[in-house]
């Protein structure tokens, strides 16, 4: 495994003097707001969640070496060393570019990659765009993206990337000098390829940011490269994407709450009656994740009662219509002035609603050891990476609210991007070699049951027709890309809840659910590490 880490020269930003809690006064917390004792970085916080569960974890992990004949002593050396390998970041890369302005002024842009972990390869993480963004938010956000991808079992090692502007200050023609160029820094550095390091979106980008990467790819670098387009996911389906990417980090939050909202078990800990309906929500962000979580959350009988955005908030105590509020953000470019709700003054107070489910859905820290004490949420839905501190988190559990954690509930961003990567390396849609086949056994099916019937029953010969339910009238077709997607998900978000729910139960770890999660995936990690003698050189 490499560890060295690779810088290039940085200059300052060119970026106007900008600041962020200006820009989004809802959402973000400044130092000032969060107690000095909380105040942790970010990847300071990511290291700490690591290190209780590793603290739990190890004594397990030596007791069950693998190696009988090894001494005690020496099983504890050589698993306390490989716990010591998964934590840190193995290497981050900072460059700088200049781009020429439409005006015609030049600026400096910065932007930063890291990966995180080779245990497995390629490693695997969105770009982001924002002011804020820093070298210590894309360390934290790729060693949470290896967590993350080990809790789903999607093989890849972690990684992050983010360029430090404000996305709405620049034109698409700006935008696409910045992206491109980053391209071609993050290839010439080996940083980017389908078999190295595969971005995504995330804040600030899309389907957009991902095609102009992957077309700069292929027309550098990547041009010798028959699976070229497996540079990046989240591409638009007509460039090599995927049926059902956009909506994957929704459609996942909604497949983690069902997995413990459902649960007898958990809901009488926190007691709630289990199920969907009825529940009130309230939610953070109107982004592609909030908006697609809301979506379904309404569809399973959910009522959405709060929507937090950075200008503003709305609130309705018999629900907001999802279709109507998509219908209005589409015309007006946000949800303030929305008719089906009113305004909710100050926007900040919503986050302390009473309400059965709160959905952060837009950046970290917004939950701290400033502000815990005044959640009133009965469930809190990590949609968004680190909204809550490390002393946030102890207050919540304090007050036995069950917080479902991002490395577990948003995943289904990264476990429908390890579909499409698959896609871009076959070369071939989903479904496509079985299509017809799985249509014609269906038919075969329903007339294999129809001459059974009619052989036993029969009167005289005459037909005792079968009608298919619409179910099944659905799936006689085939299954599409966007079926096999859908269901290819639900599976690993149930998959890894049973997972996480038998750890939790074997270390008491009661509401404890972020530290089941973080034990679940650094073991898979150290197993994966240890057998395959990737240790120490």
């Amino acid at each position: 495994m490499r560890s060295a880490v690779t810088r290039c020269a940085v200059s300052q930003n060119g970026l106007p003097a900008s600041n962020i809690t200006a820009v989004f006064p809802k959402f973000y917390s400044s130092s000032k707001d969060i107690p000095e004792s909380d105040n942790l970085s970010f990847s300071q916080t990511v290291e700490k969640f690591y290190d209780k569960a590793v603290a739990l974890l190890e004594p397990q992990l030596v007791k069950n070496y693998k190696i009988t004949r090894m001494a005690t002593e020496e099983k504890e050396k050589k698993v306390k060393g490989v716990l010591g390998m998964i934590k840190p970041c193995d290497r981050v890369i900072s460059v700088s570019f200049p781009i020429r302005r439409d005006n015609g002024n030049f600026e400096m842009i910065q932007g930063w990659r890291a990966q995180h972990s080779d245990h497995y390869t390629p490693t695997k993480g969105g770009i982001r765009y924002a002011i804020d963004v820093n070298e210590d938010e894309v360390k934290a956000l790729s060693s949470l993206m290896t967590f993350k991808c080990a809790c789903l079992d999607v093989p890849f090692g972690g990684a992050k990337g983010g360029v430090k502007i404000n996305p709405r200050l620049y034109s698409i023609d700006e935008l696409e000098k910045i992206t491109r160029r980053f391209t071609i820094e993050l290839a010439k550095k080996g940083f980017l390829g389908p078999g190295i390091d595969v971005p995504a979106p995330d804040m600030g980008t899309g389907e957009r940011e991902m095609a102009w990467i992957a077309d700069t790819y292929a027309s550098t670098l990547g041009h010798g490269d028959l699976h070229h387009r497996g540079c990046v996911t989240g591409k638009p389906i007509t460039q090599g994407g995927i049926h059902g990417r956009t909506a994957a980090t929704g459609r996942g939050v909604y497949h983690s709450l069902e997995n413990f909202i459902n649960s007898a078990h958990y809901m009488t800990m926190i007691g709630v009656p289990p199920g969907f309906v009825g529940k009130t929500v309230v939610i953070q962000g109107y982004g592609n994740v909030g908006l697609h979580t809301m979506r379904y959350l309404h569809r399973a009988g959910s009522k959405i009662v709060g929507i937090m955005e950075h200008d503003g908030s709305i609130y309705n105590a018999d629900g907001i219509d999802p279709r109507a509020l998509e219908d209005y953000f589409l015309d007006n470019k946000t949800i303030v002035g929305f008719p089906g709700a009113q305004a909710y003054e100050p926007g900040d107070e919503l986050l302390y609603l009473n309400c059965d489910i709160l959905v952060p859905a837009a950046v970290e820290r917004v939950i701290h050891a400033g502000n815990a004490d005044r959640i009133q949420a009965k469930i809190i839905a990590e949609a968004a990476n680190g909204p809550i501190t490390l002393e946030g988190d102890r207050i919540l559990q304090s007050k036995e609210i069950l917080i479902i954690p991002d490395l577990y509930c948003n995943a289904g961003g990264v476990t429908v991007s390890y579909f499409e990567w698959l896609k871009n390396l076959n070369h071939v849609s989903y479904g496509r070699l079985t299509f017809k086949y799985e249509k014609e056994s269906n038919y075969h099916l329903l007339e294999s049951v129809q001459t059974s019937l009619e052989r036993i029953f029969g009167r005289g010969g005459g037909k005792i027709p079968i009608t298919p339910t619409d179910k099944f009238e659905k799936a006689m077709g085939g299954a599409s890309e966007k079926d096999i997607v859908h269901s290819g998900l639900e599976f690993a978000m149930e998959k890894s809840a049973r997972k996480i729910i038998l750890t939790s139960m074997a270390y008491d770890l009661g509401l404890d659910i972020r530290t089941a999660a973080y034990i679940s995936s650094v073991d898979k990690i150290f197993r994966n590490i240890d057998e395959a003698g990737l240790t120490f050189t």
